[in-house]
C-alpha cells in the first residue's frame, strides 16, 4: 500500500494563522503548475517501488482553486503510469466552503473523488472574521448540504479551537452545529502561533493574547466528550471518525506507509529516506531539485514512537521489538515508567498508548520516549 499527496499552493486570500506554502492564484500560473505536477509524476514513477497506490490526497493551499480540466490532466497522467492507477479506496479533495458551488461539483462528477475535506474552521461568524476566512457559518452549512445532495458520503470538516476570545459557549455551539451536519469525520486543531504569520505579528504587538492552558484543556475535553458522545471514535489526537470513516490517507502517515509527495514543498517517504521539494512559487519548484534525508535507526525509531503514539491503538510493542530489537523496546518501556505511575500511559493488548489524561500532554510524553 502507498499514497500520493499533491500540494496545491494556490489561495484567493491568506488566513491569518497560515504558514503553509501558498501564493495567489493566476490562471496561467495554475496551468503551468499542473503541467509541472504531471512531469514530476512521470519522473518519479519508480519512487514507491511498486507499492500499489491506494489513497490520493489533494491538499494545500486550496485545491478547489483547480478546475475539472486540471484534475482530469492529473488523473490521466496517473493512469498512464504503470502501477500508479488512481486509488480505488480513497481520493480526497480539500476545499474551501465558498469554492463549492453546484456548478463546480457538477464539473467534478466524472472524476474519481470519493471524499471531500472542508476547511470550515469555525461555525461562529465572529471567529471566522478574525481568522480572515472567506466564508461565514451559514455558507459552510450550505456547502456540506450541497456535497451530500451531490452524493458525497464521506465528508470531513476541519475545526479550530484555542482562538483569542473563544469561549466554552462559542466552542460548544460550533461542535453542536458540526454534529448536526451529519458528516463522517472531524479534524480539530488547536490554534498555533507560527512565526512569519499575521497572527504571530498581532501577538507580538500585544493586540491579541493567547488563551490560558486551563481553558485550552477544557475546550479539548469538551470536544472529546461531545464527539465521542455522538458516536465518533477519537482515533488520533486531532481526528475523530464514525465507524469505517477514518482517513486512510492520513492514517498511512501514522502507520509508516510509503507516500509520494508531488508539488512545491511536498514531502515523500519510502521507509528508508525522506525527500522534499523546494518551497518555490509556481512551476519553478521543478528547477530546484529534491532534498533527501537518509534515515538512520535512531530517526526511524523516533519517528515510529511519535507517529504510533498519536493514534488510539498506540505502539505495538511486538512490532517495536521486531523492528528495533529488545534493547530499544526495553528502553522505551523504561522511559514510560513515570507516565505509568501518573496514569498518562497504559499498556492494553500489548500496545503502549496514551490515556485520556496523557493526550493533553502528549508532546512532552513523546519527548521522554525518544532516543
Amino acid at each position: 500500500m502507498a499514497g500520493i499527496y499533491f500540494h496545491i499552493p494556490f489561495c484567493k486570500t491568506r488566513c491569518v494563522y497560515c504558514d503553509f506554502f501558498s501564493s495567489a492564484t493566476k490562471v496561467n500560473e495554475v496551468d503551468e503548475y499542473v503541467e509541472a505536477l504531471c512531469e514530476e509524476l512521470r519522473e518519479r514513477a519508480d519512487y514507491l517501488n511498486g507499492h500499489p497506490v491506494e489513497t490520493i490526497y489533494f491538499g494545500g493551499g486550496t485545491p478547489s482553486q483547480l478546475s475539472a480540466k486540471h484534475f482530469e490532466k492529473i488523473f490521466r497522467t496517473l493512469t498512464e503510469i504503470n502501477g500508479m492507477h488512481p486509488a480505488s479506496q480513497e481520493i480526497t479533495l480539500e476545499a474551501n466552503p465558498d469554492d463549492i458551488t453546484p456548478k463546480y461539483l457538477n464539473s467534478l462528477k466524472d472524476l474519481p473523488f470519493n471524499r471531500i475535506s472542508l476547511g470550515v474552521q469555525s461555525l461562529d461568524d465572529e471567529e471566522l472574521r478574525f481568522l480572515n476566512r472567506r466564508h461565514d457559518a451559514q455558507s459552510s452549512v450550505r456547502t456540506v448540504r450541497l456535497c451530500q445532495e451531490q452524493g458525497f458520503e464521506n465528508i470531513s470538516i476541519d475545526l479550530m479551537y484555542g482562538l483569542p476570545g473563544q469561549t466554552i459557549k462559542s466552542w460548544e455551539s460550533t461542535i453542536r452545529q458540526a454534529i448536526a451536519l451529519n458528516v463522517q469525520h472531524v479534524s480539530a486543531y488547536h490554534l498555533i502561533y507560527e512565526k512569519n504569520t499575521p497572527l504571530f505579528d498581532l501577538l507580538q504587538r500585544g493586540i491579541i493574547q493567547t488563551i490560558d492552558e486551563e481553558l485550552s484543556v477544557s475546550l479539548f475535553e469538551l470536544l472529546i466528550d461531545r464527539l465521542t458522545g455522538a458516536g465518533f471514535e477519537h482515533y488520533e489526537i486531532s481526528n475523530f471518525a464514525l465507524a469505517g470513516y477514518q482517513s486512510r490517507h492520513n492514517s498511512a502517515y501514522w502507520n509508516g506507509t510509503p507516500y509520494l509527495g508531488i508539488g512545491a514543498s511536498a514531502h515523500s517517504y519510502n521507509g528508508t529516506s525522506r525527500q522534499w521539494n523546494a518551497s518555490v512559487h509556481g512551476a519553478d519548484y521543478r528547477t530546484q531539485g529534491v532534498e533527501v534525508e537518509i534515515l538512520d535507526e535512531k530517526v526511524l525509531f523516533n519517528d515510529f514512537i511519535i507517529t504510533r503514539l498519536r493514534t488510539l491503538k498506540g505502539i505495538d510493542l511486538k512490532e517495536l521489538q521486531n523492528l528495533f530489537g529488545e534493547e530499544k523496546a526495553t528502553y522505551c518501556l523504561g522511559q514510560a515508567e513515570k507516565q505509568f505511575s501518573s496514569q498518562q500511559l497504559e499498556v492494553v493488548n500489548n500496545h503502549l498508548r496514551l490515556t485520556r489524561k496523557g493526550i493533553f500532554v502528549s508532546d512532552g510524553i513523546m519527548a521522554e520516549l525518544l532516543l
